[in-house]
């Protein structure tokens, strides 16, 4: 099966709350998939219910064939969760850490300290094993808890905003970690995050998510595209100031004079129009100084889809530790 989660007309209320209204989306197996959308937007409450932490009110979510409420059991096996909120336990060291939650899995002997050793190494931790987690910074915690994650081996591993606080060198790292898991083992991984930057360097579909419902959907460059225009400005030598020089692009989309010698071109595909644009320059005897062209950021495309008003929300409950603790394997 090359879809390994399948979620169909996914809805969630709280009361007088609806928190996810009729998400649906699929990810394919070894896929890097992200939810991505401003807080409140149903992110995390959608990878609480793939990740049988909350039940639905209605619809469906298949892990890995098997159905998130009927078969909750068997897909806490294939999955790897590391949450938002912390879930350490601070007055352990980090490799007590990964050892209770390997016995919690089945694990023990030689394979579960075997195991924890070469993750503590992956994520660049085996020197502080020994360390109680107390000390360690933002960036440490993240990485050790991405490693509890593995143990079990998961074919799917969710992150719900992998890198929200953290450094610029520990976001990087975090990164690294995410693209060498998905390269080694070919992992399935399901990532939220608010992150603009963060969504389109590592997924490869991005579904923009907004007031409970995916907006759009596709991979960074298609969700580019729906804005449909690229921008091309083009700095020209030697001309004179009576020069009407936009009437030569007839084939773009809009022209305008910036600084006096400088052309803004917009157009549908600027790698397309840019060799019409260098030959009509051409054949006018006018001289390129520079050219470059911009295309449509995918922050443009979210606020375009999201809007640009600062909205507080109320969080939903959150799940008790407890319960996260107990119902992983």
């Amino acid at each position: 099966m090359s879809e390994i989660i399948v979620v169909e007309n996914l809805v969630k209320r709280f009361k007088d709350v609806v928190a996810v209204n009729g998400v649906s989306f699929t990810i394919k197996k070894g896929e890097i998939f992200a939810l991505l959308g401003p807080n409140g937007a149903g992110k995390t409450t959608t990878i609480h219910i793939i990740a049988t932490l909350l039940r639905p009110t209605s619809g469906i979510v298949l892990v890995a064939g098997y159905d998130a409420v009927k078969n909750a059991d068997e897909v806490r096996k294939r999955i790897g969760v590391v949450f938002q909120d912390p879930s350490l336990d601070n007055q352990l060291s980090a490799y007590d850490n990964m050892y209770i939650h390997g016995r919690l899995n089945g694990l023990r002997g030689r394979e579960l300290h075997e195991k924890i050793t070469k993750l503590l190494e992956l994520v660049e931790l085996k020197e502080y094993a020994h360390k109680k987690v107390m000390y360690f910074s933002g960036g440490m915690r993240r990485r050790l808890e991405i490693a509890r994650s593995l143990l079990h081996e998961p074919e799917i591993l969710i992150l719900d905003e992998p890198t929200i606080g953290l450094d610029p060198q520990s976001r990087a790292k975090i990164w690294d970690y995410i693209k060498y898991l998905k390269k080694e083992f070919n992992m399935t991984i399901l990532m939220t995050t608010h992150y603009m930057d963060e969504a389109e360097e590592l997924a490869h579909r991005i579904a923009i998510m907004d007031k409970g419902k995916v907006l759009a959907m596709g991979t960074a460059e298609e969700l580019k595209s729906m804005l449909g225009q690229d921008v091309i400005y083009v700095t020209l030598k030697k001309i004179s100031d009576d020069n009407n020089l936009c009437k030569l692009f007839d084939f773009v989309k809009a022209c305008s004079m910036l600084d006096g010698n400088r052309l803004e071109l917009v157009v549908d595909d600027a790698s397309k129009a840019l060799p019409e644009v260098f030959r009509v320059v051409s054949l006018n005897s006018l001289q390129v100084a520079e050219a470059s062209y911009r295309r449509p950021t995918l922050n443009e495309v979210f606020l375009h889809l999201t809007g640009r008003e600062l909205r507080d929300s109320l969080e939903q409950p959150s799940v008790p530790q407890r319960r996260r603790v107990r119902g992983f394997r």
